[in-house]
C-alpha cells in the first residue's frame, strides 16, 4: 500500500511541479530564449509522424515554367519575408523569429523534401513556428505550384531564378 501511495504522492509532485513551472512564468516564452528541455525533439516527433501520416504522396499534376513563374510571384509575397530570396541576408522578422525559419532558396533549403510534405506544410502550417496555414488564402494549384518549385529549387529555369533572386524591400 506504501508503494501505490508514493507512486500517486509523486505523480502529484510531478504535475504540482509543472504546473507552477509553466503558471508563475518560469517557462522559456520569449523567442530568444532557448527551448524547454524535449521541446525540439518532441515537436520534430509530432511533425514529422503527422506529416508522414497525411501529406500526399504524389502531386495531381507537373509544374511546367508557367507555373513555376506563378510560383516565384507567390513565394516573394507570401514566403520570402520569413525564407528568404536565393541572393540575400535574412531579413529582421527572420532574425527574431524562434525557431529560425529555413531559408529554402540558399543551400539544402527543401530540395530534398517530397513537393506533398511542403505542400502540407504550406496548407497547414506549423503550431508555434510562425508557419501560417494558407490553404484559406491561396488555391490548391497556388500550393502545388510552391511546393513543386520548392523541391526543385536547386535547378529552376533561368527566368524563375531571376524573380527570385531580386532583393527583397525591407522597409
Amino acid at each position: 500500500m506504501r508503494f501505490i501511495l508514493g507512486i500517486i504522492i509523486g505523480i502529484a509532485f510531478v504535475i504540482a511541479y509543472v504546473y507552477t513551472y509553466f503558471y508563475f512564468g518560469y517557462a522559456p516564452v520569449a523567442t530568444a530564449a532557448d527551448p524547454i528541455p524535449f521541446e525540439v525533439k518532441l515537436a520534430h516527433a509530432a511533425l514529422n509522424a503527422r506529416i508522414d501520416r497525411e501529406a500526399p504522396k504524389s502531386a495531381p499534376f507537373q509544374a511546367n515554367d508557367a507555373d513555376l513563374q506563378d510560383a516565384a510571384h507567390l513565394y516573394r509575397q507570401n514566403c520570402a519575408m520569413c525564407h528568404g530570396v536565393m541572393s540575400g541576408d535574412k531579413t529582421p522578422t527572420a532574425k527574431g523569429m524562434y525557431p529560425h525559419p529555413p531559408q529554402l532558396l540558399q543551400g539544402k533549403g527543401v530540395t530534398d523534401d517530397p513537393a506533398g510534405e511542403t505542400y502540407w506544410k504550406v496548407a497547414n502550417g506549423i503550431r508555434l513556428t510562425g508557419m501560417p496555414s494558407y490553404k484559406n488564402e491561396l488555391s490548391d494549384k497556388q500550393m502545388w505550384e510552391l511546393s513543386q518549385m520548392l523541391a526543385g529549387a536547386d535547378k529552376l529555369p533561368a527566368d524563375v531564378q531571376t524573380v527570385l533572386q531580386q532583393p527583397l524591400k525591407t522597409e
